[in-house]
This record gives structure tokens, C-alpha cells and sequence, in this order.
């Protein structure tokens, strides 16, 4: 991927890991575009990046990924980047749920985390394969290798997405357009909800760690501890993922 001189329109941009790829890409020389839900926090996104350009929109609506598609071709047709990186996260107990009363609370991370990329992809796919250089960059997790047993639908999608991000690459391998999949550990970010990843990796040290993995044209890209995890065997991953389980149980209790 060419770290320069692109139009790149990154999902779930107003925070988080989204704001800080917005940034590194503004200073490398690019345009950029970030969507979210909340207006007012895409405006103190703006605030902090003046040239940052904002869209609100609402992923989990089929109709509206299509007129973000639609707003980004016609206002931006030089648009030559999409970077998925939206997502919810939810922990809960399965004993606990009550998934009769309550599935469209559950359901809205398939539609975010699933639904909505893959939309997005098949959706940019045919539009960047017209252009001379593209690049379609999904965000899945280290728990995509290894699942958190206490987050069990936000894993399962953070498969899904890999699993279809190398389904794409191999479909777009004859085009000009590039796939790249970041699997990021646990960082410090609200993902989830206020104080759940504290203890996780610094998001400025993690955007330049992943930066780094763009500059040397890598096609899956990890940091810290999901580095391990992107090539561990099944019996590490069992292990891990009990572990991981016996030490996080208790939030969810």
C-alpha cells in the first residue's frame, strides 16, 4: 500500500483506534474521511484534525451503508482506500442473556462487526478495481485466533472477518487492489465500555506499531500479544483461550 497521496475513508473514525489511523494518515500527506453515528463526536474529531473530513452515518442500516457508498463515490470519486475498522464488543454470560426477550441488543454486533464490512468490501471492491492503486483494509482482533470466552459473539465475528478478508484477497489478487487485514491485541480504547481495556496496549505505541507493518507491506498485521496469536497452533490456542477464560470469569458473574 502507498502510505501517501490517497483518498481513504475509515469507518468508526470519530475515536479510538480509528482517530489515531486518521491521524497518522493525515500527516503522511492523504485526504481523510471518517464516518460515524455521533455527530457531535465527529465534530471534536474535527476540532482536533481541521482538515478531517466527517460523515455521520449509521452502519448497522443496510440503506445507509449504500448512501455512505453513494456520498463517498460522487463527492470523492478519487476515494482509492476504505478501512473497516467499526466494531462493538459486548460481555456477558450466556446463562445470564436472556436472548428470548432480548436478541436485537446481541444482534446488533453481527451487524456491525459482520454485516456492515462485508457490505462496505462488496460494495468498494468493483469501484477500486478500476483505479490504479487501491487498498481495502479490514480491522478484525487477536480474538479472531483465539477466542475471549467472555465476549463470545464479538469473537466469532472478528473469524468471520478474517476468514472473509482472505476469501477477498484471493478474489482481488488479479486487480489493483491490495487487502490487508490489522488483527490488534487488546488497546487502550472505550471498546466495549468506559475502563474495560485500561490495561491494554497504548494506542499512539499501537497505531505507529501497525504504520510500521503497512511500510513494509505486510498483508496481515498484528502487534504485541495478537502477534503470536495470528499463527498459534490448536493446541496453544486451547490453552489460551482457558486461561484467558478462568481469569476474566468473574466480570461476567
Amino acid at each position: 500500500m502507498k502510505l501517501s497521496g490517497n483518498t481513504i475513508l475509515i469507518t468508526g473514525g470519530s475515536a479510538g483506534i480509528g482517530l489515531a489511523f486518521a491521524e497518522r494518515f493525515i500527516k503522511a500527506g492523504n485526504k481523510v474521511i471518517v464516518t460515524g453515528r455521533r455527530e457531535n463526536v465527529l465534530q471534536d474529531a474535527k476540532e482536533r484534525f481541521p482538515s478531517l473530513i466527517t460523515h455521520v452515518s449509521d452502519l448497522n442500516i443496510e440503506s445507509e451503508r449504500v448512501a455512505l457508498f453513494d456520498w463517498a463515490t460522487t463527492n470523492y470519486p478519487e476515494v482509492n482506500v476504505l478501512v473497516n475498522n467499526a466494531g462493538i464488543q459486548q460481555r456477558f454470560n450466556v446463562l445470564k442473556a436472556d436472548a428470548k426477550n432480548n436478541w436485537s441488543y446481541f444482534s446488533k454486533e453481527l451487524t456491525t462487526n459482520i454485516e456492515a464490512p462485508f457490505h462496505l468490501s462488496m460494495m468498494f471492491a468493483p469501484f477500486f478495481a478500476t483505479k490504479e492503486d487501491a487498498t481495502i483494509i479490514n480491522v478484525t482482533s487477536g480474538l479472531a485466533f483465539t477466542p475471549f470466552a467472555i465476549a463470545p459473539i464479538y469473537s466469532s465475528t472478528k473469524a468471520a472477518l478474517h476468514s472473509f478478508t482472505m476469501s477477498l484477497r484471493h478474489q482481488l489478487s488479479d486487480t489493483s487492489v491490495e487487502v490487508i487485514e490489522v488483527a490488534p491485541p487488546a488497546v487502550s480504547t472505550d471498546l466495549g465500555g468506559a475502563g474495560l481495556h485500561t490495561h491494554g496496549e497504548p494506542l499512539d505505541a499501537f497505531a505507529d506499531g501497525i504504520f510500521k507493518g503497512l511500510e513494509e507491506g505486510k498483508a496481515e498485521i498484528g502487534y504485541g500479544t495478537s502477534v503470536d496469536r495470528l499463527r498459534m497452533s490448536r493446541d496453544k490456542v486451547d490453552d489460551h483461550v482457558a486461561n484467558m477464560y478462568l481469569a476474566m470469569k468473574n466480570t461476567i458473574e
